[in-house]
């Protein structure tokens, strides 16, 4: 007998006959002996509706009455699918953040979670109860109810696996696995069948889609083995650890991380470039910068400070998120004065594209292929970041499929038997 959870994303949970359809894929890990609770997502678009809501009601609204009425789309699911179990002949109820007392910090909108009780849970379980959790949410010191930010399911399920001691965590999406890139921009990608927890993060933070960062963050903290599987295969294909999708464990389960040089490609066109220039060539001139935008809590990406003019000033070109660019705009006037540049340009039609593999540590030449890949066929490059497994360039965006189509070729990424 295992121990597993299983979460469904929006699109799974997308209507009554999907919630169905989501019931009969978990009756049958019942059918099999598996203990399983099940951790699910609001219905696809309904998280963004009562947002609008929230909006609409008051452009100031509070955080924490915001959490209660976008937690709302979770309870519903959670709900429904107890009732399509039940309806199935399968024992099962549902939990909310509260019952369970999955204790997470007060930053509500953003809450991290600290601890799950698990005295109520393991007496369902033990009783043959299928555990119907909603994702994203939990409940703070005060009883507050908090969600955990956007994408925040996976999160939910994989501290819920840590939690039960699960035997793995299984995530349903509309996709069947991790690909060596986006298979919509290169037919020839290949499906993955391990990856390492570093290299599934360095993929989610530039540009995979697949699971939430936090999410494989938790994961490789705590040693939960976690699968991409599709929630859109027929009720009649193998079972899911017959037929995996794309498993993220630790390298020691991986054989052959010596001669897999790169994992993946991934592009993110949610990026905007911003550059100072004449910034004072003095100490403390890059803190000034950096510091207005680290306490407006803005991410910066990739930097690049060119060399000095004889003026005794220098450019810093930086990328940002592009949902972030106007408020950095805003906060770099603010401190205009002190930071002291002459002039702020930007730029949003550009691609972050990166390529990704734990075997960069043992293998040189990475960043040679793909600079000399990107040259021949005319692609500049504006900027560069790199970290033990990744290397990363900023290009114009008009050239991220190219781009990403070429690379994936260059290093030997695309599937021989593809059509």
């Amino acid at each position: 007998m295992a121990r597993i959870v299983m979460k469904f994303g929006g699109t799974s949970m997308a209507g009554i006959e999907r919630i169905r359809s989501v019931a009969a894929r978990v009756k049958r890990e019942v059918a099999a002996g598996n203990q399983v609770a099940v951790v699910v997502s609001a219905m696809a678009g309904e998280t963004d509706r009562l947002v609008g809501f929230c909006r609409e009601a008051s452009a100031l609204y509070d955080p924490k009455e915001y959490d209660v009425v976008v937690s709302a789309g979770e309870q519903i699911t959670s709900g429904l699918l107890a009732i399509a179990l039940q309806a199935a002949g399968v024992p099962a109820r549902s939990w909310l953040g509260w019952q369970l007392a999955i204790a997470t910090s007060d930053a509500h909108a953003s809450a991290r979670i600290e601890n799950i009780d698990m005295a109520a849970l393991e007496a369902s379980l033990a009783a043959g109860e299928v555990a119907v959790i909603p994702g994203f949410q939990g409940v703070d010191a005060e009883g507050r109810v908090t969600t955990l930010g956007r994408g925040g399911s996976d999160t939910s399920a994989v501290a819920m696996a840590a939690a039960m001691k699960a035997d793995r965590c299984d995530i349903y999406t509309d996709v069947d696995g991790v690909y060596t890139t986006d298979p919509r921009i290169v037919p020839r990608a290949r499906k993955l069948k391990k990856v390492t927890y570093e290299e599934m993060l360095e993929l989610a933070s530039v540009g995979a889609k697949v699971l939430q960062t936090r999410s494989v963050g938790l994961a490789m903290k705590e040693g939960v083995r976690v699968q991409v599987l599709s929630s859109f295969t027929g009720e009649d294909a193998p079972m899911a650890d017959t037929l995996p999708g794309t498993m993220i464990v630790g390298e020691e389960e991986i054989d052959d991380m010596e001669s897999q040089l790169i994992t993946g490609i991934a592009h993110d066109k949610n990026e905007a470039k911003i550059t100072l220039i004449a910034v004072p060539d003095k100490p403390g001139a890059v803190a000034a910068i950096f510091a207005p935008l680290a306490a407006a809590n803005i991410n910066v990406d990739m930097i690049i400070q060119n060399i000095a003019h004889a003026a005794r000033s220098t450019d810093v070109t930086f990328t940002v998120p592009a949902a972030d660019l106007a408020r950095s705009i805003e906060v770099l006037n603010q401190a205009r004065g002190e930071i002291g540049f002459a002039e702020l340009v930007h730029d949003t039609r550009v691609a972050k594209i990166s390529v990704v593999g734990v075997g960069m540590r043992s293998h040189a030449g990475v960043a040679s292929t793909m600079f000399s890949t990107l040259g021949e066929r005319g692609i500049n490059i504006q900027a560069i970041s790199t970290s033990e497994i990744k290397v990363s360039v900023l290009i114009e965006e008009d050239y991220t499929e190219l781009a990403v189509r070429v690379l994936h070729t260059a290093y030997g990424l695309d599937a021989e038997d593809a059509a």
